[in-house]
């Protein structure tokens, strides 16, 4: 063959390819069943590799980090380690500098000696120990503040009208301090229920109705779950935190709430002394889920000091951009939390809290569906964020900034994927999807795990109220259809019981020093759940159409656009 032929066939085999390729960036929302071969899917994930994921957990969870606090040295070290993971994959810095989006904190610490709670009762006037009988909490902004007022009892304090349940409908809480059982009925479906447990939803509803203090009460199934001396275990070792917003508000401030604080049995016993209703009766009614309230015939003096200070801390944000010229500007965001708790009490000798599995696994895992995703020879057809926020043991605050403020246009994220402690202890053939039921992406999610060997279930913790305790939940109220990937209870090995399992981690590491590398990991399951969550997040990116709330949702109804 002459030269010029060569080069009219290798010009058409070329130009073949060409047009190859742009018909694979127009292909259907459909993808084969043995991924995306034109891309390199395939192979990237079958690259999911142990040792990447073994070697980030023994950087973030050494106890060189120092327990990763929000703001703390270790903290920014792990930070940094993110960046430079994602920068020498290839992906584009997605922060306001750089690779991080600083997040400005306002701290707050209880000065105890200055702060306290005093029963007025008929029989005379009863200090209440902080720590031994309850706790009050800093004021988010205020120095110093006092309040003294009748006190009302308002069941679970949840008005749900779309559930037919309130517990206000007896009741005038205006200028009242307002007792009430943390959680929501348990006869709530499990993501409404969690919802109204939010401590930021009861507290606009008291606001709303003129309330000017709070005072929690544990229900049985609260004691049961987190008995009084896990709550008092670290208690006055580090700061509470709360972001601050672009105009220098403090986030979830309500100034109206001039008092909070938490009772133990024995000082809510007191609380109900006088009136027509016993605590035994008040706790019959939470178990029951039964709207009950009452005036208590007390009032109760609150009164603390506080001292605080102005820190920021990143979240940390990569981008890899889609291919696709119609949708390269909508974004599917991976979201996992970096910080952990720090420093606090020892406990058998061990005063750092590594957070081995909360969440130093997540970041790791999360780190490398992002070399995944970096490694496609073709990316996907809209781009992905991936996002290490600061800040979530602080109620999400690192994620409730950046679902507020984020560093693309708000209106582009099509779905947020969050990984948090995913439970690697046991051969695992189940997934659940915090949250996924309310939208188009448990289709999704059910079908990609399944390709993983994992069987979708809804949640199996209902009464923990898990989804608004992780980082989708701040996408979730911005209105975003969002999954929350974390592990099922059942086994492949029929010999051992995974919920058993799991509750005896939660029962003796969970939020514990112990939560380090001398953790087992079951790595088999760790990889597959990696490849799950890298499909997940690839179908979503894939698709022809943005995932939608299920019409009528709850969470769509309430926070959609």
């Amino acid at each position: 063959m002459n030269v010029t032929r060569q080069i009219q066939m290798r010009t058409l085999i070329t130009m073949a390819n060409v047009l190859l390729l742009f018909a694979c960036s127009k292909v259907s929302n459909k993808i084969p069943e043995n991924g995306n071969a034109e891309s390199g899917f395939d192979t990237a994930l079958a690259s999911i590799s142990r040792d990447n994921i073994q070697s980030s957990i023994n950087y973030l969870a050494a106890d060189e980090r120092e327990g990763r606090m929000t703001g703390s040295r270790g903290y920014n070290e792990s930070a940094q380690y993110v960046a430079n993971k994602f920068a020498a994959m290839g992906l584009e810095p997605g922060g306001t500098e750089e690779w991080l989006q600083q997040v400005p904190f306002i701290t707050r610490m209880l000065d105890v000696e200055n702060s306290g709670v005093t029963l007025h009762k008929s029989t005379g006037d009863v200090d209440l120990e902080w720590a031994k009988d309850q706790i009050i909490y800093a004021d988010r902004l205020r120095t110093e503040n006092r309040i003294r007022a009748e006190v009302v009892f308002a069941g679970f304090g949840v008005h749900a009208p779309e559930l037919g349940y309130s517990d206000f409908d007896e009741i005038d809480v205006s200028g009242k301090i307002v007792a009430m059982f943390s959680g929501a009925p348990a006869t709530f479906p499990s993501t409404e229920r969690a919802h109204y447990s939010s401590g930021r939803t009861k507290a606009a509803e008291l606001v709303r109705r003129g309330a000017i203090g709070q005072i929690g009460l544990m229900s049985r199934l609260a004691e049961r779950l987190d008995p009084w001396e896990n709550w008092t275990q670290n208690l006055g070792t580090q700061p509470g935190m709360s972001w601050i917003d672009e105009s220098g508000e403090v986030a979830d401030f309500h100034p109206e709430l001039q008092g909070d604080a938490t009772f133990n049995r024995h000082s809510a016993e007191q609380l109900f002394e006088g009136s027509s209703l016993t605590f035994e009766e008040a706790l019959d009614a939470a178990d029951e889920a039964r709207p009950l309230s009452t005036a208590l015939d007390i009032e109760v003096t609150m009164y603390r000091r506080a001292e605080h200070e102005r820190i920021t801390s990143p979240n940390v944000v990569g981008i890899l951009r889609g291919r696709d010229p119609e949708l390269t500007n909508e974004y599917v965001v991976y979201s996992t939390h970096l910080d952990h708790l720090g420093t606090g009490v020892p406990v058998d000798g061990d005063s750092i809290y590594n957070g081995l599995y909360d969440n130093a696994l997540g970041v790791a895992v999360t780190i490398e569906i992002a070399r995944t995703f970096a490694s496609l020879s073709v990316p996907p057809r809209r781009s992905i964020v991936f996002v290490a926020v600061t800040g979530e043991e602080e109620k999400l605050a690192g994620s409730d900034y950046f679902a507020h403020y984020p560093t693309v246009p708000s209106s582009a994220i099509v779905a947020n994927v969050n990984i948090d402690m995913p439970m690697f202890l046991f051969p695992m053939n189940t997934v659940t999807g915090y949250g996924a039921e309310h939208s188009s992406l448990e289709g999704l999610t059910t079908e990609e795990a399944r390709k993983e060997g994992f069987e979708y279930i809804l949640d199996p913790f209902p009464d923990q109220v898990y989804f608004i305790r992780s980082d989708q939940y701040s996408f979730v109220r911005q209105g975003i259809p969002s999954v929350y990937l974390a592990e099922g209870i059942g086994s492949s090995d029929p010999a051992v019981d995974g919920r058993a399992v799991l509750d005896a981690f939660f029962a003796e590491h969970y939020h514990q020093p112990s939560d380090d590398l001398s953790q087992p990991i079951e790595w088999e399951t760790a990889l597959r759940f990696s490849r799950a969550g890298a499909r997940i997040g690839y179908r979503i990116a894939m698709e022809d159409q943005r995932p939608t709330w299920n019409e009528g949702d709850f969470f769509g109804e309430k926070f959609g656009h």
